[in-house]
């Protein structure tokens, strides 16, 4: 979706003015064949021989999944887990069989968001659209893997799951209406199934009220800011912590380029820091920086998110300063109680059919509402 449309679609759904109204009648037929699939899915849903979480979204765009899929990744281990990775690959031709990182972790074999979380994690990672068939080719492969961590799965049923996080962001539900009126894939009601609710928010936002009876216990859900960690210049690999970098480099004019699901909060958390920026370029999700876009940009530093690196093509800009946020949680306890659910999950596992077989019953991630 180019950016233009993007943002008239947005401004639609931030109400219930005439367009989304309009759209209506589509939302309804929508949430109808949209049940019915998940449903079916859930029917045959294969139940891996570890624990999975899943971590996805009922809001179209970006939310932040990323970043909480590294951050999940990275405390497990810390937690002596040895986790894999399962996504679907977004914008790359993966053909029948999954595809693995074992043969390269480029973003041009496993997809933007995948490549970046492979990288940043060092877990190995499978795509395929059918997570289920990733999920049992990741596990062929690399037997050594205890904990499955679905990235955007949310809305694949096929694949059963243990554990749900869902991630949202200052919208909360937008105008609570499904697509195409509203930006929702699934009802509001559908949060207060999850395990856990993250809710991403950028400098200066607060936490979006969720409609009575729409979310987990209090206790459960969880307010995210990214803060900037480092710089890396993308030409050299130099590394500076980022007090280290604005000491050497923020005087300077400084422009910013994102191509993620919602720019302005790279942007804001730069400018939060006290980063002038002199110029920001908005791309759309998931595409390549243009270059002649960035030589249009003013002199000095041109500050873009990891997501952007893994897709930059060498020679790289000389201006080019990727920088590395870390998550900050209102409630940095709740990893380990996700360590904890796990390890719950893990006692008296028993090896599944393969993918394509009926599920063990009982279950209670098998059938969605």
């Amino acid at each position: 979706m180019n950016r233009r449309l993007e943002d008239c679609m947005l401004a639609a759904w931030s109400g219930r003015g005439g367009l989304s109204t309009l759209l209506l009648p589509l939302s309804w037929l929508y949430g109808r064949l949209s049940a019915r699939r998940l449903r079916a899915q859930a029917r045959g849903a294969w139940k891996a021989p570890v624990p999975v979480v899943i971590i996805g979204n009922i809001l179209v765009g970006g939310t932040g999944k990323t970043p909480v899929t590294i951050a999940i990744c990275q405390a497990l281990k810390a937690r002596g887990w040895r986790p894999g990775i399962v996504s679907r690959g977004y914008g790359v031709a993966i053909g029948p069989q999954a595809r693995l990182s074992d043969g390269g972790g480029d973003a041009s074999r496993l997809g933007d968001e995948p490549a970046l979380i492979h990288a940043a994690t060092g877990a190995p990672l499978a795509v395929h659209p059918r997570r289920a068939l990733a999920a049992a080719a990741l596990l062929a492969s690399h037997p050594e893997v205890d904990v499955l961590i679905a990235d955007d799965g949310l809305q694949h049923t096929a694949l059963a799951r243990d554990l749900e996080i869902i991630v949202q962001d200052g919208r909360g539900v937008g105008n609570g209406r499904l697509l195409p009126a509203g930006p929702l894939r699934e009802p509001p009601a559908r949060l207060a199934q999850a395990d856990w609710l993250l809710t991403h928010l950028a400098h200066g936002e607060t936490s979006p009220t969720p409609p009575p009876g729409c979310a987990p216990d209090a206790r459960r859900m969880i307010v995210m800011r990214l803060q900037p960690e480092s710089a890396t210049h993308l030409a050299s690999g130099r590394t500076l912590p980022w007090a280290d970098w604005r000491a050497e480099q923020g005087a300077a004019s400084c422009s910013a380029a994102a191509g993620i699901g919602r720019p302005e909060r790279f942007f804001a958390m730069l400018r939060a820091t006290g980063v002038v920026l002199s110029q920001t370029l908005r791309i759309p999700d998931h595409q390549a920086i243009p270059a002649d876009a960035l030589r249009a940009l003013p002199p000095g530093p041109v500050l873009i998110t990891p997501k952007d690196a893994v897709k930059c093509v060498r020679p790289h800009d000389p201006r080019l300063w990727v920088v590395r946020a870390t998550p900050v949680f209102s409630k940095p306890g709740w990893l380990d109680d996700l360590d904890r659910a796990l390890r719950a999950a893990a006692s008296g596992r028993t090896a599944p059919p393969p993918p394509g077989h009926p599920p063990a019953p009982g279950n209670r991630r098998n059938q969605p509402a």
